[in-house]
């Protein structure tokens, strides 16, 4: 038994020489003099070297927790990522701004690094969606739940398009709908597709019958049924992207934005300048901006580059809120009201009381109103909303482009069947839903197939003195309501000498 006390007497000799304290040598045995020291194993060096995450994607798949089960939808889902390579080629580059605020928000929550993939599902990373159901932004929210989760909606801003307070409004609702469905987050994920409510019922009709009540085996919507499968087979790839050929866009794993508060109304283009950016390039980093300025009372923050931050900040500290808008001088006019103006001047009646310091909208021909204008033409704004809505309504390429004024009475079903449209066409070519409300005198654009054998080219033709309508249709061989439809005609008894119409001729009949 001496030898292990010889041996732990060194090994406490050791231990307490740091704390000063005296031990008695300890004579050593023959037998450990002539024994060679076993050498002392430096344990750092054992250690595995530490991951040097420098790709979010990496950092994502490091993460990935949720199990890939067997199951039909989820292995149709991973065979259609891995046979269309270029559409996740194509979103991880446009995730490439956002990405790295997605993933530390939902670390820094502790949930599911799975959710950091819902956009891609939602919205293919595109900001700009909208969908048939009438969501919108990268997270697809609806009005009603954007509205509950805090985020705002208004002619100037549209927060579920701002992906920093999107994102924020998303996790929250996640969180929600996790504690509301038992704290399983296939439930919840489900939930944040059709609502708890739905999710719910399905548990409590599968627990009435003695079935299993785990997702796989609830019966829900049909969308929601693929939804949660399509995330799972999603994660898969990602986490597989390698081994499945899959090129994903490296996104490097440290800070990319920064939010940045102005304090007041901004138009983009001089934000733009500013930051030393494009108008595009600053717009696009802040969708939720639907004009050619922030909105007048909020938010006042603008997302950039982490490397353009602090020009531009040390830049907006030396302009006063004044010069952040041009502004020009009106003089009211009689028949004016302060809608027409500022429909005219592409604002809100709102803003212009706020700037103008009113009480109301009574104003008074002969005064004056001080307007904020865009310091570029609207349509360099070319991601505002009337601009997206000019080029979706342009986009189509098919048939003959007709414009439509909306009537009392009309809608989608209504104005769909008159043109032998489908309404859901009807609601795309105008970047909207058919659930969405028309309103009085909005512009709807209609493509309307020609007939296969025919060669149309459009005409534009200027009305002269003693045209009608009936004559123009003649010589065209057109009909008299084709005319009215092409040219917006509808309610307008008389043409003018001078006006332009558009006619679209079938050259293999017409004459002229």
């Amino acid at each position: 038994m001496r030898l292990p006390l010889v041996l732990m007497a060194a090994g406490f000799s050791l231990l307490a020489g740091c704390q000063h304290l005296t031990v008695q040598p300890v004579t050593p045995l023959p037998s450990q003099v002539e024994t060679p020291a076993t050498p002392l194993v430096n344990l750092a060096e054992e250690q595995p070297e530490p991951v040097v995450v420098t790709d979010v994607w990496q950092r994502i798949r490091l993460g990935l927790t949720m199990p890939v089960p067997d199951q039909k939808l989820v292995n149709q889902y991973r065979d259609w990522y891995i046979k269309h390579p270029q559409h996740l080629a194509r979103v991880s580059e446009r995730a490439e701004p956002f990405m790295y605020l997605i993933v530390e928000e939902i670390e820094k929550r502790n949930l599911p690094i799975e959710l950091a993939l819902l956009p891609i599902v939602e919205s293919a990373f595109d900001p700009f969606a909208y969908s048939h159901g009438a969501a919108s932004g990268l997270w697809q929210f609806t009005s009603p739940m954007a509205k509950y989760f805090g985020l705002e909606m208004n002619w100037w801003y549209d927060g579920r398009r701002d992906v920093p307070a999107a994102t924020t409004a998303a996790l929250d609702m996640m969180e929600y709908l996790y504690q509301k469905t038992h704290q399983n987050w296939l439930y919840a994920i489900a939930a944040y597709n059709t609502g708890e409510g739905r999710v719910l019922n399905a548990i409590k009709r599968n627990q009435r019958k003695g079935i299993s009540s785990d997702f796989w085996s609830l019966d829900l919507p049909r969308e929601t049924e693929r939804y949660v499968p399509q995330l799972i087979a999603l994660a898969d790839v990602i986490n597989n992207a390698e081994a499945y050929g899959i090129e994903l866009h490296p996104i490097p794993n440290q800070p990319q934005l920064k939010v940045v508060e102005i304090g007041s109304q901004i138009d983009l283009a001089l934000a733009a300048k500013m930051a030393d950016m494009t108008l595009n390039e600053l717009h696009s980093l802040n969708p939720g901006f639907n004009q050619w300025a922030t909105a007048p009372q909020g938010p006042h923050k603008l997302v950039l580059p982490i490397d353009k931050a602090e020009a531009f900040e040390i830049v907006l500290s030396q302009s006063e809120a004044t010069d952040r808008l041009s502004w020009q001088r009106y003089k009211i006019k009689s028949g004016d009201s302060l809608g027409k103006i500022a429909e005219r001047y592409n604002t809100t009646p709102a803003a212009l009381r706020a700037v103008n310091d009113m009480q109301n909208n009574t104003i008074i021909a002969g005064k004056h109103l001080l307007i904020p204008v865009a310091a570029k033409d609207p349509s360099q704004y070319l991601l505002s909303a009337d601009q997206r809505l000019q080029q979706q309504q342009s986009r189509s390429g098919k048939g003959i482009k007709l414009n439509y004024t909306v009537k009392p009475g009309d809608s989608f079903w209504k104005i769909a069947k008159a043109h032998k449209v489908k309404v859901s066409s009807l609601a795309k070519w105008n970047a909207m839903t058919p659930k969405d409300p028309l309103k009085l005198g909005k512009t709807l654009v209609i493509w309307q197939q020609s007939n296969k054998s025919s060669v149309t080219r459009t005409v534009n033709y200027i009305v002269r003195s003693g045209d009608s309508l009936a004559k123009i249709a003649a010589k065209f061989k057109v009909q008299v309501n084709q005319l009215v439809q092409w040219n917006n005609l509808s309610g307008k008894k008389y043409l003018q000498p001078g006006q332009k119409l558009t006619v679209h001729v079938d050259v293999t009949r017409s004459r002229a």
